[in-house]
């Protein structure tokens, strides 16, 4: 049952892939805010995935981060969601990242559940026009 309060946490290490320089998003070896914003979102949507009913799935709406501190190649990212609010169907996350230093970035994230199959076939639609 999904409740406020449920929380999440992932960890990726740092590597060449993640960086900004390989992202496209930046020059510099430093872990990438898309790679920041991928992290949470994952982060956000397993944990509550467990607590919806079959068939149903949540996707990103809106994501609102603050990256506050840069984290080199080697180092480990922590992520921690909290959801703390619900209203229907949307969901909306806290977001902290951490290296062990310091907070990377922190922020707000909205999931909305959706039907999978439904939400699929009318994306899929859209290659039929």
């Amino acid at each position: 049952m999904l409740t406020t309060g449920i929380k999440g946490a992932l960890e990726r290490t740092v590597t060449e892939e993640l960086t900004a320089k390989a992202m496209g998003s930046g020059e510099l070896p430093v872990f990438a805010t898309p790679a920041v914003v991928v992290l949470a979102e994952e982060c956000a949507w397993k944990s509550v995935a467990g607590e919806l009913e079959e068939g149903q799935g949540t996707v990103g709406t809106r994501m609102e981060l603050s990256h506050l501190a840069a984290t080199p190649l080697g180092m480990t990212v922590r992520c921690e969601t909290e959801l703390v609010e619900i209203d229907r169907r949307k969901l909306v996350f806290a977001i902290e990242v951490h290296d062990g230093v310091d907070k990377v970035a922190e922020g707000r994230h909205e999931r909305f559940i959706v039907d999978n199959a439904k939400f699929l076939s009318k994306a899929e639609g859209k290659l039929q026009k």
